[in-house]
């Protein structure tokens, strides 16, 4: 018998507040064969890391500036509150209390971060180690509050969108990607208006367009290679979002992602 980690109630909460909202995936399949290529080369050439999460978070920030419906928040029943930043909440583990527990991270601006400058960010957040260590010393009295109390209280903190973006950010990205490879998506609980969820990479036949062919050198061919192609989830909330803006969102970002954007 072990006992159950203190910090994770907080998980426990939060659970809580994702089951309130109308949340609508799409799977998605994207071809990353020519994007992970480049990025190694970005390694070589630069002699650099740069981790494929950061090239991920890039792109989705860019694809979000373009439409900025995509990462806004209800204020009341009436009006959305947009927001010219994109802040990116990615998952960063560490150990705390012998337990390895996913502590947020928020890309402050991502939309205006190159990937390069992301991942450092990211990899400084994980050896920093756990943060909100203020807020955790008071944590075990927090949790003699009732859990439904609690999550009322989440709830009206967050009511105000600035301050939601401020504590939690605008767009999430959560990976199960790490944990295996192969086709594999995940159907998250999200409270975000928009949540990118990033599964395996698998090895699949693909078309690929070639160089021109014929007499007039008009023409097109095509062959059949084999191509890495990763599973994502685009989760949004569709009291915000509508099925055509988030259809056209998803590809726009497999489009960025496909001709790997982002690396400059």
């Amino acid at each position: 018998m072990e006992r159950f980690p203190r910090s994770q109630h907080q998980m426990v909460d939060w659970l809580g507040l994702m089951h309130r909202q109308h949340t609508v995936h799409a799977l998605l399949e994207v071809d990353v064969t020519e994007a992970r290529r480049a990025i190694r080369e970005h390694r070589a050439r630069t002699g650099a890391g740069l981790s494929f999460t950061a090239f991920l978070v890039a792109n989705l920030a860019r694809a979000v500036d373009e439409d900025r419906r995509m990462h806004a928040y209800r204020r009341g029943r009436d009006r959305l509150v947009l927001f010219d930043d994109v802040d990116v909440t990615v998952m960063v583990e560490t150990d705390v209390e012998g337990v390895k527990i996913p502590f947020p991270h928020i890309v402050r601006a991502a939309n205006r971060k190159a990937a390069a400058q992301i991942h450092d960010e990211v990899r400084a957040a994980q050896a920093a180690g756990a943060p909100y260590e203020g807020g955790r010393r008071w944590l075990p009295l927090w949790l003699l509050v009732p859990g439904f109390l609690r999550e009322r209280v989440w709830a009206m903190v967050l009511a105000e969108p600035r301050r939601r973006k401020r504590l939690t950010g605008t767009v999430a990205v959560t990976s199960i990607g790490m944990f295996g490879r192969g086709t594999a998506w995940a159907i998250p609980l999200t409270s975000y208006s928009l949540c990118l969820t990033v599964g395996g990479i698998a090895r699949k036949p693909g078309v690929v367009s070639g160089r021109t062919g014929g007499p007039d050198g008009r023409g097109r061919v095509e062959r059949i290679e084999v191509r890495e192609m990763l599973a994502l989830t685009i989760s949004v909330d569709h009291d915000v979002i509508d099925g055509a803006p988030a259809a056209r969102f998803g590809a726009r970002l497999a489009e960025l992602i496909e001709g790997a954007a982002g690396l400059d």
